[in-house]
């Protein structure tokens, strides 16, 4: 089958309130990077220095040898940032997620020791903060299940949650099949969590940011000023809490690492920014596990039949009447490029028609004629599909007067005289008196325009249709 796996629709135009605790219009996710002590190194068995944020312009990594300077400044957030920020959250109560690099976490027992006392949640950020893109599968797989064991002896208990940041294509399905994790975070592409299947099993995504980010001090274009960094937060603050007031309450992630927001000069913005948020009403500072919790208790998954996951056979049976009498839309709608975008009403509406578009004017002009005559023998004789009864009972056309009734019959037979096919409107968008306004204008037109509106009407049941069975 030609797939496309990517979603672009995600929770579609209408996203569900989040309807976070105690009516709270925003939820403010402060996540701290820890990961000192888990990046390149020689005395890691890595081949090379870390090259990777921090305050050095142009770093490049070191073959073969130790970077003293790129040392340093990981050194820095571990002896002094993380401390500094440790008294800043809990000195205003806010608690946070730990993205922890596991082997970090063992060179840093201290630094454990207070985010466990501070109830901190702690996080898996993988077992070494290195790049995975190029890592086999198996190889990634088994430094995932090194990073849950290691994490464990560490902190006491394994971890709930996970991100890896420098991840592989892989990433989020071999965290997703350990089936041990309340929530991974390993995407960017939502402003509200949401779930992913994975064969039986359905994995929480609770997405992150890359802008929102402390990290573009260290990144151009980026931030130079604490001034700036506050600026930005402050102004997706104002925009996702109107949000929140429309009844459209929202997730604000906020990215930190202990060697960079952790500076004197660019903490500075950060506790403005706290302060600024914290003068608001229901403004909720929760642990990404908490998001997680609440999620599944007030949004849990709902599965579905999806038509892009359908047989061929399947997807017939489905949707081969959408069509009247004309599976062969279905059929060849099955062979597009589909993907988590058609399995929608409006998605899976825009194959079809593509696929009846793109046919010969015989082959559309077979569809048309495949419709019955409205209130016409068919429907006397009761012969008309489920569908199309339906559609008719809809705007009273199964119970015409003897007048009304020989009224269609005479405007049916003197339309399909003139075009060569029969009239059609989607009668559900219409009352009785439309649809007979509608009959005497349409009899006046040329039969290329009246082939054109009756292709378009065509196209509207069947989204219709769809409607009735796919969200």
């Amino acid at each position: 089958m030609n797939r496309y796996p990517r979603d672009f629709r995600g929770h579609g135009p209408n996203p569900p309130d989040a309807a976070w605790p105690g009516g709270a219009r925003i939820a403010v996710s402060l996540v701290l990077n820890y990961e000192e002590g888990g990046e390149n190194n020689i005395l890691h068995g890595d081949a090379q220095s870390e090259a990777f944020l921090s305050d050095i312009a142009g770093a490049a990594p070191w073959p073969g040898q130790r970077h003293w300077n790129m040392e340093s400044i990981y050194d820095y957030g571990a002896r002094a940032g993380f401390w500094r920020l440790h008294r800043l959250f809990t000195g205003m109560g806010i608690p946070v997620t730990v993205y922890g690099v596991t082997t970090a976490l063992a060179r840093n027992p201290e630094q454990v020791a207070a985010m466990k006392a501070a109830g901190w949640e702690i996080a898996s950020h993988g077992l070494k903060w290195v790049d995975h893109r190029d890592m086999p599968p198996e190889e990634e797989a088994a430094q995932i299940a090194e990073s849950f064991r290691l994490h464990e002896e560490v902190v006491g208990s394994p971890p709930q949650g996970w991100y890896t940041g420098r991840c592989s294509m892989n990433t989020v399905r071999l965290t997703a099949e350990t089936r041990r994790l309340a929530w991974i975070s390993d995407t960017y592409d939502d402003d509200l969590p949401y779930w992913r299947e994975y064969g039986d099993h359905d994995q929480l995504v609770i997405p992150y940011t890359l802008e929102a980010n402390d990290m573009r001090f260290a990144t151009a274009p980026g931030y130079i000023t604490g001034e700036q960094f506050y600026q930005y937060l402050k102004d997706s603050f104002d925009t996702l809490y109107a949000e929140g007031e429309a009844g459209q309450a929202k997730m604000f992630s906020i990215g930190l690492h202990c060697r960079l927001i952790g500076r004197p000069g660019k903490i500075a913005g950060l506790k403005r920014f706290l302060d600024y948020a914290r003068s608001h009403e229901g403004v909720w500072f929760p642990r990404r596990i908490d998001i997680a919790d609440h999620w599944r208790r007030t949004h849990p998954h709902q599965r579905m039949e999806r038509p892009s996951q359908m047989t061929r056979d399947r997807f017939l049976t489905r949707f081969g009447a959408v069509y009247e009498h004309s599976p062969w839309i279905a059929d060849r709608a099955f062979d597009l490029e589909l993907g988590p975008a058609h399995d929608c009403a409006s998605g899976l509406h825009n194959a079809l028609a593509r696929t009846f578009r793109s046919a010969s004017e015989k082959d559309r002009l077979g569809v048309l004629k495949a419709h019955p005559d409205l209130a016409g023998k068919l429907a006397a004789a009761r012969r008309l599909t489920p569908e199309s009864t339906q559609e008719q009972a809809s705007a009273a056309l199964d119970a015409l007067t003897d007048e009304e009734r020989l009224q269609f019959q005479e405007l049916n037979a003197a339309y399909v005289a003139k075009h060569g096919f029969p009239f059609i409107i989607a009668v559900r968008d219409n009352t009785r008196a439309s649809i007979l306004q509608a009959f005497h204008l349409r009899l006046a037109y040329d039969t290329a325009t009246e082939f054109l509106n009756a292709c378009a009407q065509v196209e509207r049941i069947a989204e219709l249709r769809l409607k009735d069975q796919l969200p």
